[in-house]
């Protein structure tokens, strides 16, 4: 009987992403809609002092700032943590 090999020795039959023939799929254009990047551009580009991970409004400065107090917050947690520790036992 022996070893089978790992690898098939036929090839399986293709497969494709949809059953229609292309003559029926729509033009690409159709999917792309309106370019937005030089709406964009004009947002980050523009000269108003904000740095460039505050230009989003609202939600930019929210995460901002939360991304912040949880930073200075784990350092005070681990500064008190590490005084605590290093406080003899009294037993």
């Amino acid at each position: 009987q022996g070893l089978k090999p790992l690898v098939p020795t036929e090839s399986p039959a293709p497969i494709f992403g949809t059953s229609k023939p292309p003559s029926v799929l729509p033009a690409t254009e159709a999917f792309l809609g309106k370019n937005k990047v030089p709406d964009l551009q004009k947002v980050f580009q523009r000269s108003d002092g904000l740095p460039v991970h505050l230009k989003g409004g609202v939600p930019d400065r929210m995460l901002y700032r939360t991304t912040m107090a949880l930073t200075i917050g784990g350092t005070i947690y681990c500064l008190v943590a590490l005084y605590i520790a290093s406080q003899p036992k009294n037993k």
